[in-house]
């Protein structure tokens, strides 16, 4: 929204200055020519320039805020108008004041608080339609600014959902591709294990026939040593009854 009613004001306010000095109603008319030619830093310099000449300078401090304004300084601007309030008691003035302050807020994408300026400009002048009409486009800014804030937030609960979801995926499959690799170990131990444990000989049947005849022969002659040794007891016992 343009600034039209402080474009305006820079025009009508003129008369108001012809209460000062020369030196300073000049240096205004400089910063007017030069607002109107577009050259809104030059403006602005011209209207400081008259606020030192004149501290208490309502002309000069109001101009200010309208080339603040169109150079798109609205922060600037808003704290300007604002400073202005307690300047002046008139209520087409103070009315003005809190217009300009609104449209700077809109200008800023501040909805909310550009609201509440529109509404003190209306409580001073009720019938100043274009302020009206800046308060509703104001709320449906302020609308749109809502339902866009819920659409990203949801936007990016979705995304964080699907971040999370993705996260669990890749987790899981870290865990059954450690799992795997674990069972792969393991498989692979037992098999190294089962190659490693001795393998049991293989003995042929005349081996085995061999064997059990070794055997057999040592029984026969420890069953020979042992009857040798009962006859030589029982003999040396036949003796000792003699």
């Amino acid at each position: 929204m343009m600034m039209k009613r402080s474009g305006l004001s820079l025009i009508l306010l003129m008369a108001v200055i012809l209460a000062h000095g020369q030196n300073e109603r000049k240096v205004i008319r400089d910063g007017v020519r030069a607002y109107n030619d577009g050259e809104f830093a030059e403006a602005e310099v011209q209207f400081r320039k008259a606020e030192s000449i004149n501290e208490e300078s309502y002309v000069a401090d109001f101009n200010t805020g309208a080339a603040l304004y169109e150079q798109e300084k609205y922060e600037e601007t808003v704290k300007q108008y604002e400073s202005l309030l307690d300047q002046t008691d008139d209520i087409e003035k103070t009315a003005q004041i809190w217009h300009n302050i609104g449209n700077s807020l809109l200008e800023a994408q501040q909805y909310a608080p550009s609201i509440e300026a529109y509404k003190n400009s209306l409580r001073k002048n009720p019938n100043d339609d274009e302020t009206r009409y800046n308060l509703a486009y104001a709320k449906q800014k302020l609308k749109e600014q809502q339902e866009q804030n819920q659409d990203q937030n949801q936007e990016q609960q979705d995304q964080d959902q699907k971040d999370q979801d993705q996260d669990q995926n890749q987790d899981q499959q870290n865990q059954d591709q450690k799992d795997q690799k674990d069972q792969d170990q393991d498989q692979q131990q037992d098999q190294q294990d089962q190659q490693q444990q001795p393998v049991p000989n293989e003995i042929s049947k005349e081996d085995a026939e061999r064997m059990l005849k070794a055997i057999q022969q040592q029984e026969k002659d420890v069953k020979e040593k042992v009857d040798k040794k009962k006859a030589a007891a029982a003999k040396v016992k036949t003796e000792k009854d003699w």
